[in-house]
């Protein structure tokens, strides 16, 4: 498509990312849905079906991981339309967290953390490879561990 007929549909350059924005994180959200109804009753291997799901399509297309988790265009931030994709995602994350007795609030963001972590690692250190993906088990592991529902939260130190 040339730049003209391009900016036809779109406004700004900035409107471009936001549909691509958009697009990426209602493509994912479907993908989760799918994985949704097949989910194991047991949380870890429900969890690790989730981890092992985000950190492949994340590792897939590293390009698209950076737009959706990290910020990388200047000046851009989504509009309401397109950020409700990923609002959806996390809706659908704080679901299934309940679900397993998971109620720490810190929960959803420390589980996205992690998993951005490694993402982001795997795309920058061994792009193609399994060296940050092998650590999703251990990942889930130490989430649960810390947050899972027969977990005593540890007191904050000063």
């Amino acid at each position: 498509m040339s730049a003209p007929s391009l900016y036809g549909h779109f406004d700004f350059k900035l409107s471009i990312v936001d549909a691509m924005f958009g697009q990426a994180w209602a493509e994912f959200d479907a993908i989760a849905a799918a994985l949704e109804p097949d989910l194991p009753q047991d949380p870890r291997a429900a969890l690790l079906a989730v981890a092992t799901t985000w950190l492949d399509a994340m590792a897939a297309d590293p390009e698209r991981n950076a737009l959706m988790n990290q910020r990388p265009i200047p000046g851009f931030t989504p509009s309401a339309e397109s950020y409700a994709f990923a609002v959806k995602t996390i809706e659908r994350l704080h679901r299934l967290l309940d679900r397993f007795g998971i109620t720490d609030p810190d929960a959803a963001d420390l589980w996205t953390g992690i998993l951005a972590g490694l993402a982001s690692q795997q795309n920058a250190n061994d792009p193609g490879g399994e060296r940050w993906r092998r650590l999703v088990p251990r990942a889930v592991d130490m989430f649960l561990s810390e947050v899972g529902p027969d977990t005593t939260r540890r007191k904050e130190t000063p």
